[in-house]
């Protein structure tokens, strides 16, 4: 029905950050609905520490790439007047730490980008994270994925490409 207003997608939602080409499609997604529906939104890094350093060893903090990852988002945010939260923190494993925070944000959606990316001999790679977040998340959770390059793309098959020379026979 027209002028029938549209329930918010969410209200508190928490952008899994990782550094990649997919974080500023994330970021803009999250700040594009927080504006449309007068929504929280907090931008979370997770630097993962490795098991040669203990969990207490201040490693996020001196961490240039995990700043300028926070330094990006919340310059997309202040483009779209948006008050972005930021989190840095150190984990074992990314996955469930995205979920905890969310969890302890009380987010009910985590946005995490999807870069595309292939494995060798060719299959799509989804990675650890993503499949972790789908199954564990209490929140819902809407993933971006990056755009096919334009040379992959081009290799696809007719009918993947979006051309088809009729049904099949």
């Amino acid at each position: 029905m027209p002028g029938t207003p549209v329930a918010a997608p969410f209200h508190r939602a928490v952008l899994g950050l990782n550094g990649g080409a997919t974080d500023p499609l994330v970021v803009k997604l999250g700040c594009e609905l927080a504006r449309s529906f007068k929504a929280t939104v907090v931008a979370l890094h997770i630097v993962e520490v490795d098991w040669t350093h203990d969990l207490a060893d201040d490693i996020a903090s001196g961490n240039e790439l995990a700043a300028s990852v926070l330094d990006m988002a919340e310059g997309i945010a202040e483009k779209y007047g948006i008050t972005l939260e930021t989190h840095l923190i150190q984990a074992r494993d990314i996955g469930p730490a995205l979920v905890d925070e969310a969890a302890e944000l009380e987010a009910d959606t985590i946005l995490l980008g999807l870069p595309y990316r292939k494995r060798f001999g060719g299959d799509f790679a989804i990675g650890r994270t993503v499949p972790y977040v789908l199954e564990n998340a209490s929140a819902g959770v809407i993933i971006v994925r990056e755009p096919i390059p334009a040379t992959e793309a081009q290799a696809l098959p007719p009918a993947l490409a979006g051309t088809t020379s009729g049904p099949a026979s």
